[in-house]
């Protein structure tokens, strides 16, 4: 049965359509909105690849169905700045040069990003669990660590 779904996607009314309800998120918001910040990776919501905000809040949209999804507010690696204007995260790992081969650097934002939200000054140990959960293959974890340590340690 095929469904719509309105939606906020990056500040901006969507409707997002799937011939199947169990559709992931991911799916829609790479091919129907042309957003290539988040990859697809393992599918099974461990790796982190796909990882968008979800009402605020770090999803992993490869497991999240379309229709779970209406009337939510999603913000994508695209929304959180622009190349004008990149939030200091983005700013931040690419001072740091923190990307390899760039597959993670959407999970690793995107969950820094949350993780900042709701504490804006966490201690290297409190970054390193909130990112224990993304993997990356090419081992650019100190240079990620020392970008959100980049700007969790700025003053307000």
């Amino acid at each position: 049965m095929a469904i719509s779904v309105q939606l906020t996607v990056n500040g901006k009314p969507e409707t997002l359509r799937a011939d199947d309800p169990a559709m992931p998120l991911l799916y829609a918001l790479r091919n129907q909105l042309g957003l290539h910040g988040l990859h697809f990776g393992c599918g099974l919501a461990q790796c982190g690849a796909c990882t968008v905000h979800y009402d605020g809040e770090p999803l992993r949209s490869c497991v999240m169905p379309l229709s779970a999804v209406a009337g939510a507010r999603i913000v994508t690696l695209e929304g959180l700045g622009t190349p004008d204007r990149p939030h200091p995260l983005q700013q931040a790992f690419v001072d740091e040069q923190a990307a390899q081969c760039g597959y993670c650097i959407n999970g690793m934002i995107m969950q820094a990003a949350g993780l900042l939200a709701t504490n804006p000054h966490p201690t290297e140990q409190q970054v390193r669990q909130a990112l224990a959960a993304n993997l990356c293959k090419c081992g650019t974890h100190v240079r990620i660590l020392r970008a959100v340590m980049r700007v969790a340690d700025r003053k307000p």
